[in-house]
């Protein structure tokens, strides 16, 4: 799948999944952004992708604040004229006692995680739009929409209405020729890799810990033109641990 001269706008493109995204898009050929906080992580994302010959740049973005993201749309759509595809990545967690958790501490999380989701998405949609030749957005959600751990309620709650708004806005821009579909990854080691214990990959059905590699490989598939009659689903990339019956001996 390449994707030579497409538009890519990767918000919380600078760490963890969202760089190898950037990352990924960029071997294939297109014209990565970078939409991130974190400025000395994106310059130095920017330029591992340059120095392999990828095409890149870094816009400085809070995804949670509607100027930062018209700013970046604009500027954008000012240098490149399109907006083919959009993977909305950027997110927060907060895990802390159910009881000590602030309502400032839920709103960063929701804003962060969920409001940027519906703030990049009308942007985008509207680019792709005006351009008449449709387009690609992912939501990177998480398998925390459909299962839990104690005190994660700001993170489930913003995932859930990750995957949620994922139907609705494929739903809603169909017509335009715009796939929206949400990725769920499991456990995705951004970490050292080779500090995992045997056990750790063990109690997956695929027999270990997932890779950024491997949402990245899944955002491909499901911004790829041929692919189009997919879109509104949740794709969950978990080794299959969703599916997987615990019970005490």
């Amino acid at each position: 799948m390449k994707f030579t001269d497409k538009v890519v706008i990767v918000t919380g493109g600078a760490n963890g999944i969202g760089k190898e995204i950037a990352t990924m898009y960029a071997e294939n050929g297109a014209n990565v952004v970078l939409a991130d906080i974190d400025i000395e992580a994106g310059k130095s994302v920017k330029e591992n992708i340059l120095q392999n010959g990828g095409n890149v740049e870094f816009v400085l973005t809070d995804v949670s604040k509607e100027e930062s993201v018209q700013q970046l749309f604009s500027h954008v759509h000012d240098k490149f004229s399109k907006v083919d595809i959009l993977i909305n990545n950027a997110g927060k967690s907060i895990f802390k006692p159910f009881f000590e958790m602030s309502l400032n501490e839920w709103d960063d999380v929701l804003s962060t995680n969920l409001r940027s989701v519906f703030l990049c998405s009308k942007e985008a949609a509207r680019v792709m739009r005006k351009g008449g030749t449709g387009g690609s957005i992912v939501n990177i959600a998480s398998t925390r929409a459909m299962m839990s751990e104690p005190n994660s309620e700001a993170y489930a709650a913003s995932k859930g209405g990750m995957v949620a708004i994922t139907h609705a806005l494929a739903a809603t821009l169909g017509e335009y020729g715009i796939t929206v579909n949400a990725i769920s990854p499991g456990w995705i080691e951004t970490g050292e890799y080779d500090d995992l214990r045997e056990k750790d990959h063990k109690q997956h059905f695929s027999g270990r810990v997932g890779k950024p590699a491997d949402i990245a490989r899944a955002c491909l598939y499901l911004t790829s033109p041929e692919n189009n009659f997919v879109t509104g689903t949740n794709l969950v990339v978990d080794g299959g641990m969703t599916r997987k019956m615990l019970y005490e001996e």
